[in-house]
Parts: structure tokens; sequence; C-alpha cells
């Protein structure tokens, strides 16, 4: 199984440089202001114009991980006008005022039976306790990614803890994305552990600069390295 390279795109030439550059996922996401926020619909038919890629598309109108009923609202009136012009799914994650996974709200917005999937995205790494937000992970409906660093201060800091989680977590260790600071040596400790989805933003630009376009060559070498690393944690 060779794994799966996401790469974040804010525009259309940045999806057709993922896709040249052998990336399977675009997350599309509007600006990277406060880590991410949502786009226009418009943007989300132009980037399907531009690329045959899987589009999953940020869900999140403000900073940090909380929302409200005229939000959601909007989040709701967000994702049928993104699937309407080809959007394959969306990214979105909630927590309520005990840092814990807002379930009730995450429900509202994607429905009890999606009939498309769906990442819950860092804000995982931001629970009081992980070990009840993976709980609650698996209940949503439609779930099938959980970007996460294993830390809200990144890979670096989260890579023992998303390790441990693979190698002990069934569920987890086939929902995990990792990325957030995702550096190439932590690749191939991830794929021994079983990972086999990685996310990548700004190490996909030239000099990390997200006023760069994607870089279709950056993402090849991501495209080996990933590929190798799972070829490699491969039994036998």
């Amino acid at each position: 199984m060779s794994g799966v390279l996401e790469v974040i795109a804010l525009q259309a030439a940045d999806a057709e440089r993922a896709e040249a550059g052998g990336a399977d996922r675009i997350e599309l996401v509007g600006t990277m202001t406060s880590d991410g926020l949502s786009p226009e619909p418009a943007l989300v038919g132009q980037v399907r114009r531009a690329t045959s890629l899987p589009i999953r598309v940020m869900l999140r109108l403000r900073e940090g991980f909380g929302t409200d009923g005229g939000e959601v609202t909007r989040l709701q009136g967000l994702l049928s006008s993104y699937r309407s012009v080809g959007a394959d799914g969306v990214v979105l994650g909630f927590l309520n005022g005990h840092t814990e996974i807002d379930a009730e709200v995450v429900l509202e917005i994607v429905g009890p039976e999606p009939d498309f999937g769906w990442t819950f995205h860092r804000a995982v790494d931001s629970c009081f306790s992980t070990d009840k937000a993976w709980r609650t992970l698996r209940r949503l409906p439609g779930l099938d990614q959980v970007l996460t660093a294993g830390s809200a201060r990144g890979v670096t800091e989260g890579l023992e803890e998303l390790v441990a989680r693979a190698r002990t977590d069934e569920f987890a260790r086939d929902t995990i994305m990792a990325g957030g600071g995702l550096l190439p040596e932590h690749v191939p400790w991830l794929a021994r552990a079983g990972v086999r989805a990685f996310h990548i933003g700004s190490s996909a630009r030239p000099l990390g600069s997200w006023k760069a376009y994607v870089d279709a060559d950056l993402v090849g070498t991501w495209r080996r390295l990933i590929d190798d690393a799972t070829r490699r944690a491969e039994p036998g």
C-alpha cells in the first residue's frame, strides 16, 4: 500500500502543480490567516476545473476551534455550496468550552449519514484529553481522516505520541494523516508505525513561503520519500 500525500492549495495553480508532482489529494484553503480559513465557493469551482484530484475544503470561519449557532448555519450553507461545485469532502473540527470535541456541532454540520468522506483537522491536538478525543472521533459518521501532529506545537514535539497511538489503536492507525510541521525525517518513523497518510503545506513551496506557488518538484520529492518509506515498512 502506497502512502497518501495531501497538499494544501490556495488557488488553482497550486492544485495543478500538486497534481503534477504526484499528490493524491488537495486540501483547499481560502487563506492561511489563523492557520487556515474557508474559501469562497467560486474558488472551489476554479480548482475543480484545474485538477482531477479529490478536493477537501476547509470549513472554518474564524480563529480558534469554537463556533456558535449562527455560524453553524453559515457553515452548513458553505458545505452545500462546496459540494455543488465539485468538492469531494471537507475539513473541519470544533471543540467545546472544555476543550473536548464538540460532536454535536460536527454532526449538525455534516449530518448523521454524510455521503462523502471528511477530515477532522488539528483541533484534535488542542484537546485536553487526547484519549477521550479519539474515543469520540471513532463515533463520527463519515470521518475517514484525522489531521494531527500529535501535539499543538507540531510533529516534532508530537512524533512520539503519533507513533504510540498508531501502534496501539487500529482506528487511529487507519485514519491518522500526519501533518503540522511534518519533516522528511519524521516519515520513516510514522510509516513503520503504520501511518499511511501525510499532509504538507509550506514545505511544498519554495523557501516555505505561502506567497509562492506549490512547486511540483518539491511535491515529487515528498512523493518519492513517502512511497519509499511505506514500501520499506510493509511486512516482508
